[in-house]
């Protein structure tokens, strides 16, 4: 059987390799405590579960969606003039997707030709690199280095390169690194682009996991709309991130052809998801700060508990997770990671796998409750592993 020769650039996943682990060790009725994936634990607001309820009891929803609901166009036009000041068209400026993975994986497909470059974060959430690999692209790393608060230098891209891109992608506040960009950046990005024709998508997943100052959209400079997109998903602000709910907001002409290109792909988000989208965004949002507070507690409780064992490590300033150097002792973020679950249970992700300049690093998911967190302290502690 012979398999397309797209597949030759992709390994298995590195969560996928960290699933097995937790299954093996668990099947031998041993501890894991997971830390890898950012699956929220924080359960959704119960006004917006009741409505998604509602709508599921009601037979009539079952049909293809086709398009947005126009409901649900004007409930997004509303949240970003009211949570960012930011006007938009409901009708040719925003889209829906199936969660931002969906855009992520498919967005280089109306962009990208065969060989055309992308420039991706280094260290990145893996789809922002395998989306591109997909339509055929040549992915070259900008790094984010702690030295610059993991904010991309963009004055370092050399200019040749700058010139063959088609498409960046940003992300703040960024997973992995929980940098956070400060409006500066997002100024000078917009000229960059402007400068180099490149279409810029900032994927906005965590702008109200922002905890030193308020999160930002993109969209919010002054001729963002001319050279791009920005996503942003209910996922982790609402809590529902098995409900797939994201949108794509910005620039016409790249929504417009999204459209196209969704429309030979799938018949829409399910009713259901669409009104329980807009009881989410419509609704009384003191859900979002509850959600914001309950991370940054937990982001407290994990650098605190981390340093009093003897892992000093950094205070992140946005998302659900930590980005934490390794211990001086281990050579690489891998051998660190498989060492301390083979000890302790405690299932973390290498920094490695987000890219090059990950290396050295660990990234720890917020996803578990103080208990539990504070029972992984005791066994990190007893291994022996951050102690001299």
């Amino acid at each position: 059987m012979k398999f397309a020769k797209r597949m030759d650039v992709f390994g298995e996943s590195i969560f996928t390799t960290l699933s097995k682990m937790r299954q093996e060790r668990a099947s031998k009725g041993l501890e894991v405590i997971d830390l890898s994936i950012g699956a929220p634990n924080i359960k959704p607001d119960p006004r917006i579960v009741n409505k998604l309820t509602e709508e599921t009891n009601n037979r009539d929803n079952y049909m293809y969606a086709i398009t947005d609901l126009p409901e649900l166009q004007e409930a997004v036009q509303s949240w970003y003039k009211r949570r960012y000041g930011v006007d938009i068209d409901p009708r040719t400026e925003v889209t829906s997707m199936l969660g931002s993975q969906e855009g992520l994986s498919h967005l280089a497909l109306i962009l990208i030709d065969e060989g055309d470059t992308v420039l991706i974060p280094d260290p990145c959430y893996p789809i922002f690199r395998d989306g591109p690999l997909l339509a055929g692209a040549k992915v070259v790393g900008m790094p984010l280095l702690k030295e610059n608060d993991y904010v991309i230098d963009l004055d370092s891209i050399d200019d040749k390169v700058a010139d063959e891109a088609k498409l960046m992608v940003v992300s703040y506040p960024n997973n992995p690194t929980c940098g956070v960009a400060p409006a500066s950046f997002y100024r000078d990005l917009i000229k960059f682009a402007k400068k180099h024709d490149i279409v810029v998508l900032h994927d906005n997943a965590y702008s109200e996991l922002s905890f030193e100052q308020d999160g930002h959209s993109f969209l919010e400079y002054e001729g963002a709309k001319d050279v791009g997109i920005e996503f942003n998903s209910l996922s982790k602000t609402y809590a529902i991130a098995g409900a797939r709910c994201g949108f794509m907001i910005g620039n016409s002409e790249i929504i417009a052809k999204y459209k196209i290109l969704k429309s030979n792909m799938d018949y829409g988000m399910f009713l259901p998801i669409q009104r329980a989208a807009i009881e989410a965004i419509m609704g009384d949002q003191e859900v979002v700060s509850k959600t914001r507070e309950a991370y940054r507690h937990r982001r407290d409780l994990f650098v605190n508990g981390c340093r009093e064992i003897g892992w000093d490590i950094d205070l992140p300033k946005g998302s659900m997770f930590v980005w934490a150097k390794i211990p001086d002792k281990f050579k690489d973020s891998e051998s660190f990671t498989y060492e301390l679950f083979d000890k302790t249970g405690v299932l973390v992700v290498p920094g490695k796998a987000f890219g090059d300049h990950g290396e050295g690093f660990v990234r720890i998911a917020l996803v578990q409750d103080d208990d539990v967190m504070r029972h992984a302290f005791k066994l990190m502690d007893e291994s022996g592993l951050f102690r001299e």
